[in-house]
């Protein structure tokens, strides 16, 4: 061996070891990962205590736990901007999509490694603005920063916010270039796009989107700032500009960003949805194009968001009519799932009771938001808790749902060991009575009329109201649960095996966890994924360590 191999060889075995300073400097994008997954955990735990926070204040129509309006506005705002900035947007990608992404398609590593660490960093560094502005003041736009209250009227810390905002573009822009780069440039021998697992495909849809409509916030978030300091009118009306301009780019990217959310999580329900049924995922073809689908069309139907903003009835006739478009290839993902379950062998795992609990809260939330894409209905419910309700059936029932469903899969690979099953079916199912009996009576409350954003009401809503923060403390119990049992299982010794829910896939054909470059070996792909069948499950052991219809070939 060289003495270049041997000091390379040094610095791998150093960086393995289990200090900060190994953690911090580490170019494994396993342990990147896992890096992610801590960040993002403390801003999904912060963002669930300001919503604690609201629905406190929302059990009864006098406005008495917060001190003012404009403390309830600066507090939705700031659970908005951390929960979608610094939870929802990077949990999959970052967390699963990092850890899984090379070992699922047979490479070492992605294919830039310190740009991988640089993206977390960056992440931390708009992270730590953020959590200065909610202690420091807070801001009271709307996570949506919306024109002339963000560049006229507002008194808060709207610049840094926007900085923040601006900074945190760039972790998702290189996360995503890495990637596209990785999944086109450094597949396993054998490992065709059409053997690619469903997950990989979900992922790269979603780097698409990243890379594409990212940059588009970033310069509009911008632009607020500039328009604040240097008071150049571009959205301002009262230095020439126009204010409908911002919800015009900030939509462009908002609408793609709603699939950066959710198609990860259809990636994950894809991987668990074959396994726990026994059956090869059923149209693997029109699922993967699926995903390239909904990221193409999600550029195409930001207007439906403006259908009270000013726009042309002409306008509004066509984003409606491609919002409804788009609802098709989601469609066939939740057809084509539940074609895959029909007469398979159902194991009802955890895994399995978050993914089903997905597919039926993204579908509800789905049929929703064909009915916000009616013109006549939407004028009836704009600005009220029914699009409340849809977008967290959407965000919350679907994104999250998923990926904690994805988390609990992939968790014996990540850590080697097993938690506790029955703590684990118990989470998943407190999750999903908590989450619809918090938001489905905020649908009843939109129709009804009662508007978002406001932390007093009639006294006539109180029920609904009462029974949505009942249903928030139930949520918050299912939630606070998988984080105790799974830190807990880190104590026992490593006990989960190579593969211990018998399933296909690369990742699976390594050990728990995997060993610094994933394979001892350079893996070999010679058939199609999903390749479940009765006698594959056979051929393992009762530990699940057999080969079960394995795809890889040394």
């Amino acid at each position: 061996m060289s003495a270049v191999a041997v000091e390379f060889q040094e610095r791998e075995d150093y960086l393995q070891e289990y200090t900060l300073k190994s953690w911090l400097l580490t170019t494994d994008h396993k342990r990147i990962g896992l890096l992610y997954m801590a960040t993002i955990t403390l801003f999904f735990f912060i963002g669930g205590a300001t919503a604690t926070v609201m629905r406190l204040e929302l059990m009864t129509p006098q406005g008495d736990v917060l001190y003012s309006p404009d403390a309830y506005n600066r507090l939705f705002t700031m659970h908005g901007v951390v929960m979608i900035f610094f939870f929802l947007v990077p949990s999959i990608p970052a967390v699963l999509g990092n850890f899984l992404i090379p070992i699922m398609i047979g490479a070492r590593d992605l294919a830039f490694p310190i740009l991988n660490l640089l993206s977390w960093y960056i992440l931390m560094i708009g992270g730590a603005i953020a959590l200065w502005i909610l202690i420091f003041g807070g801001i009271d736009t709307g996570w949506t920063f919306y024109t002339p209250f963000s560049t006229m009227f507002s008194n808060t810390m709207v610049v840094p916010a926007a900085a923040a905002v601006f900074i945190t573009g760039f972790s998702s822009i290189l996360t995503g270039l890495n990637f596209i780069v990785t999944i086109h440039t450094m597949r396993a021998p054998g490992m065709t796009w059409f053997r690619l697992p469903l997950f990989v495909w979900a992922i790269y849809a979603t780097s698409l989107i990243q890379v594409l409509a990212t940059p588009v916030v970033a310069i509009a978030i911008a632009l607020v700032a500039v328009e604040r300091v240097l008071r150049v009118g571009v959205f301002d009306p009262a230095l020439g500009g126009d204010p409908i301009l911002f919800q015009h780019l900030f939509w462009f990217y908002s609408h793609p960003v709603v699939y950066i959310m959710v198609l990860p999580g259809m990636g994950v329900v894809a991987e668990i949805v074959p396994c726990f049924s026994r059956r090869p995922i059923f149209g693997y073809r029109f699922i993967a194009f699926s995903s390239i689908a909904i990221a193409v069309l999600g550029f195409l139907v930001w207007g439906h968001h403006m259908f009270v903003s000013g726009q042309s009835m002409y306008a509004g006739m066509i984003f409606s009519m491609l919002s409804y478009l788009i609802a098709i290839p989601s469609a066939i993902k939740v057809f084509n799932w539940t074609a895959t379950l029909y007469k398979g062998s159902v194991r009802l795992d955890t895994p399995m009771l978050y993914a089903l609990g997905f597919i039926g809260l993204f579908t509800l939330g789905g049929l929703t938001g064909l009915m916000l894409a009616s013109l006549a209905i939407d004028v009836h419910v704009h600005d009220t808790y029914f699009v409340v309700a849809h977008f967290h059936y959407i965000m919350v029932g679907g994104a999250v749902m998923a990926y904690l469903g994805g988390i609990h899969f992939w968790w014996p690979k990540m850590s080697g060991r097993m938690y506790n099953e029955l703590l684990g079916k118990l989470s998943a199912l407190i999750v999903f009575i908590g989450f619809n009996l918090t938001f489905f009576p905020q649908f009843v409350l939109g129709y009804l009329g009662m508007p978002r954003r406001y932390y007093e009401y009639p006294p006539e809503f109180q029920v609904l109201n009462v029974m949505s923060t009942a249903g928030a403390s139930i949520l918050a119990v299912g939630y606070v649960l998988p984080l105790v049992y799974l830190l807990l299982s880190l104590r026992n010794p490593p006990d989960a095996g190579p593969n211990p829910w018998r399933a296909t896939g690369l990742e699976w054909q390594t050990t728990s966890p995997p060993p610094v470059h994933n394979f001892d070996e350079p893996p070999v792909v010679m058939e199609d994924p999903y390749a479940y069948s009765p006698e594959a499950a056979e051929a393992l052991d009762d530990n699940g360590t057999g080969d079960g219809g394995s795809t890889l070939r040394r």
